[in-house]
């Protein structure tokens, strides 16, 4: 199976000042949705194997995307979403962005240990979502608890459509202060600590 991909939209979102303080390292998120058809839209399949295998191509074509985005920024955290139009199911969305598609993107960033935080949902054109995002080696790095609000055009998804999401970033919240694990005391190489 292959999975048309219908568009391709990228945001970039740089910010130097949080709370009138500005800072040296700015935080700098990409996020990369691709709007791809549904090969199960309107009709129940049992096996979505084929649509898990296919989601690999996916999800090399949207880190690559994702990094070119990034510029010179190195990357530490990350988080993944999707929206599945009114004719398909939740299933579709979670078959499409489970280990195999995420593969491509540690691969790109260069590694990472941590398990990558996702959401997915069934909606409307025009749906917003939350995309969480967590350090890319440590989940217990509360200083990378973030994440990046979306807003789909207007037509998308159509019914027969899935917008597929990554989003990367290259630190922490500005002003970050609530204590826990510092990035730089990453030690147990476990994907927690």
């Amino acid at each position: 199976m292959q999975i048309e991909i219908r568009r391709i939209l990228t945001l970039v979102d740089h910010k130097d000042v949080e709370a009138g303080r500005r800072h040296a390292e700015p935080i700098r998120k990409v996020a990369v949705i691709a709007l791809v058809g549904n090969p199960y839209a309107g009709r129940y399949v049992e096996d979505l194997s084929p649509m898990i295998d296919a989601s690999a191509a996916l999800g090399r074509v949207m880190a690559d995307a994702a990094v070119a985005a990034m510029g010179s920024y190195k990357i530490e955290s990350y988080g993944k979403g999707g929206i599945v139009g009114l004719g398909g199911e939740l299933e579709h969305a979670n078959a499409m962005l489970t280990t195999t598609f995420a593969a491509p993107l540690r691969d790109a960033i260069g590694g990472a240990l941590a398990w990558i935080p996702s959401f997915t949902k069934r909606a409307a054109p025009g749906a917003t979502i939350d995309v969480p995002l967590a350090h890319k080696d440590a989940l217990y790095v509360r200083s990378h608890y973030d994440g990046m609000t979306l807003r789909l055009p207007d037509e998308a998804p159509e019914a027969d459509e899935v917008a597929l999401i990554v989003c990367i970033a290259n630190r922490g919240r500005l002003n970050a202060r609530v204590g826990g694990l510092a990035s730089h005391e990453i030690s147990a190489k476990d994907g927690l600590r």
